[in-house]
């Protein structure tokens, strides 16, 4: 991992000198390493745009920033990406005994689960001779969290991958991401 990447998620400066701040950078990126279990699902639908909203697959979601992001594609990926629950016990275990270790482990998952969704978008460019615009994720500007049932339900990512989806939306385990793509 990035170890600037992984300081800048603590929001300390990348150019930062105390060793006690980097090597606890450095035991959080080695806790991630070694504990998460990276797990990806993707589907390619055929989308349309009009107005503000976009029907992928079927299904609508309303959003003019996605609207714009996906303007001019006429198909889109739908995915999902999780490091596994194990992160999530690591940052609970953590928090009961060292406050400064449970933010670096966060800030090192941060940054392990973007690592995850930016191979993920390397496979499907390699796979499928495309180029994709940038993914956006319900929670995004305009895009209502709630829009996360419809991910959820269309690449079935519970019953494939083990990520649900709480009342609230909130996914569990916590770092997972959901994410449209258009294609270009």
């Amino acid at each position: 991992m990035d170890k600037a990447e992984i300081l800048r998620y603590m929001r300390t400066n990348s150019r930062i000198t105390d060793e006690r701040v980097l090597a606890l950078a450095d035991r959080a990126a080695d806790a991630v390493e070694k504990e998460a279990v990276p797990k990806t699902l993707y589907r390619i639908f055929d989308c349309t745009v009009s107005g503000d909203a976009v029907t992928i697959g079927g299904e609508t979601f309303v959003s003019s920033h996605l609207a714009d992001n996906l303007r001019g594609c006429g198909r889109a990926v739908l995915f999902g990406a999780t490091l596994g629950t194990q992160c999530d016990r690591l940052i609970t275990a953590a928090a009961t005994t060292d406050v400064a270790l449970a933010m670096a482990i966060q800030a090192a998952a941060a940054c392990k689960i973007e690592e995850v969704c930016d191979e993920l978008e390397q496979q499907i460019i390699a796979a499928h001779g495309v180029k994709l615009r940038p993914r956006y994720s319900p929670g995004y500007f305009d895009l209502d969290i709630s829009e996360q049932q419809k991910i959820f339900a269309m690449i079935e990512l519970t019953k494939r991958i083990g990520v649900t989806l709480t009342e609230t939306y909130e996914m569990l385990p916590t770092k997972s991401v959901t994410a449209i793509i258009g294609i270009d």
